[in-house]
């Protein structure tokens, strides 16, 4: 506001003062580093303390020296390694083929009234139904092999980036579309170089979500009668009770997790640096 016009407010309106904006000092990333790993420290130190003062029962949650040695173990053996390498094949390979199916479906959706009257519905029903009731109807049709296990995967993380791009197409500015087709804009070329980057954030929202989600399709692909990946080693551990074994399998799930979010996050920096910038706090 100017200054003439904040005189003429204060005339008019004595008690009324102008706001200021507030600025805030972007965080160092040193410190931001340092509170994110607070969380995790924290933990790991209360679950020292209980395992070492007794309150913890070995036999309910193993100690973090009891972990960390059944991990060197299987380490040592090559059970980790190729149980990661095969977990996260699975998972890779489902999330490529889920997100390139919802991306295609959502343009299409998105972009065409005749494709949303044909594909929304059905779509919308396939949505609402929970991934988890596929899996005895995906071991009849593909067996117990990998390829079940990928299928749910890919159906698992189709629908949020089907809903993130069908919805970031339809707000694309119809005027700016419009304008690019009286340019000469050919339908794929107006996808490309206009709605697809128009949809950015609502596509990175989406891909976050799949990726997210991929994570958890594979803990439930890999629970039921599968004969390697990590999946594979929580059911041996389960069988002879080795909480150690079942804490590492768990830990890594949630370190593959975190990777997939940190991958979303380095996306979208490297694709939208302003929001990084107006993220800052």
């Amino acid at each position: 506001m100017t200054a003439p016009a904040e005189a003429a407010v204060a005339v008019a309106y004595p008690g009324l003062v102008t706001p200021r904006p507030q600025l805030v000092a972007p965080r160092r990333r040193s410190v931001s580093m340092s509170l994110r790993v607070l969380g995790p420290l924290a933990l790991l130190g209360v679950w020292w303390a209980a395992s070492a003062t007794g309150a913890l029962n070995p036999d309910v949650l193993s100690s973090p020296a009891q972990v960390a040695r059944a991990a060197w173990q299987l380490w040592q053996s090559g059970q980790l390694q190729s149980a990661v390498g095969v977990s996260l094949a699975r998972a890779g390979i489902g999330l490529a083929l889920g997100v390139s199916a919802g991306l295609v479906l959502g343009v299409i959706t998105g972009f065409s009234r005749l494709g949303e009257e044909l594909l929304d519905s059905p779509l919308q029903i396939l949505r609402a139904l929970p991934f988890l009731s596929l899996v005895p109807l995906f071991m009849v049709w593909f067996g117990i092999g990998d390829a079940a296990r990928v299928i749910l995967i890919a159906v698992a993380t189709s629908f949020p980036m089907y809903v993130s791009t069908a919805g970031g197409v339809r707000s694309v500015d119809p005027r700016l579309v419009e304008a690019m087709r009286a340019f000469g804009l050919r339908r794929l070329a107006l996808v490309r170089q206009v709605v697809l980057p128009g949809a950015l954030p609502s596509l990175l929202s989406g891909f976050r979500l799949s990726m997210t989600l991929s994570v958890i399709a594979l803990i439930a692909a890999e629970e039921i009668n599968t004969t390697s990946g990590i999946g594979y080693l929580m059911n041996q551990a389960q069988t002879f009770s080795r909480t150690d074994i079942l804490t590492v399998c768990v830990i890594l799930y949630g370190l593959i997790g975190l990777c997939a979010d940190l991958i979303a996050r380095g996306a979208e920096r490297l694709l939208m640096p302003w929001r990084g910038a107006r993220g800052a706090r």
